[in-house]
């Protein structure tokens, strides 16, 4: 497949909905618990709560922990964790932590405290209007096959963060995907009018003869 047909994650990965709609399914009837704030810890989007991130960072979220090489002082799991539960929308510790879900095909990977499913649930009570997290979780659903769910988080992502064209890229590929040629067109026109540099999703578009420059 080329990859400019892929679903392109955020930056971080290479990863109006109502609040029923955009809680994780599988985490409904879980026990996620509630943030308890650490020192450090807090917000991982708030420049005076990431004044602490070096700290966790050094020592539980190092490069290799990221890379899904090695843990730093346990199991990978274990160490993502840590980090999630003192930065619950660390973006590129949620991104780990979908991979590591994906790759081990384990919805709690080994040393992890919550489920994966609970670790989005947690961010987005968190801060709702992270538009990042959504979009991570509609990567981590569509690795799962769950194109409607995925759906969903990356329409939020996109209410959230409008000018982010690597959003509409992928809800154009989804839209496609469900033959919603309409909404595929005008996601990759939002997409592209934001200078997003690959051609896969005009490629589909035309080859199913339903591009347009223009609507």
């Amino acid at each position: 497949m080329n990859p400019s047909t892929r679903l392109i994650l955020p930056a971080l990965l290479i990863l109006a909905v109502g609040a029923a709609n955009a809680m994780p399914p599988q985490a409904a009837g879980e026990d996620c618990g509630s943030y308890v704030r650490h020192d450090p810890g807090g917000d991982y989007t708030n420049p005076t709560d990431r004044e602490g991130l070096s700290v966790v960072e050094s020592y539980h979220f190092t490069p290799e922990v990221e890379r899904l090489v090695r843990g730093a002082t346990g199991s990978l799991g274990a160490d993502i964790s840590y980090t999630l539960e003192h930065f619950p929308n660390h973006h590129r510790a949620l991104a780990a932590m979908t991979k590591l879900a994906l790759r081990d095909k384990n919805r709690k990977p080994v040393g992890a405290r919550y489920s994966i499913d609970c670790f989005f649930d947690r961010a987005m009570r968190f801060r709702p209007d992270d538009a990042r997290v959504h979009a991570l979780y509609g990567a981590y659903l569509l690795g799962l096959g769950q194109a409607v769910a995925a759906l969903d988080q990356l329409k939020e992502a996109a209410r959230l963060e409008p000018e982010n064209p690597t959003t509409h890229y992928n809800l154009g590929l989804l839209y496609v995907k469900r033959k919603d040629y309409e909404q595929a067109r005008a996601s990759a026109h939002k997409a592209y009018s934001m200078g997003f540099p690959l051609p896969g999703l005009k490629n589909q578009l035309m080859a199913a003869g339903q591009w347009r420059e223009s609507d």
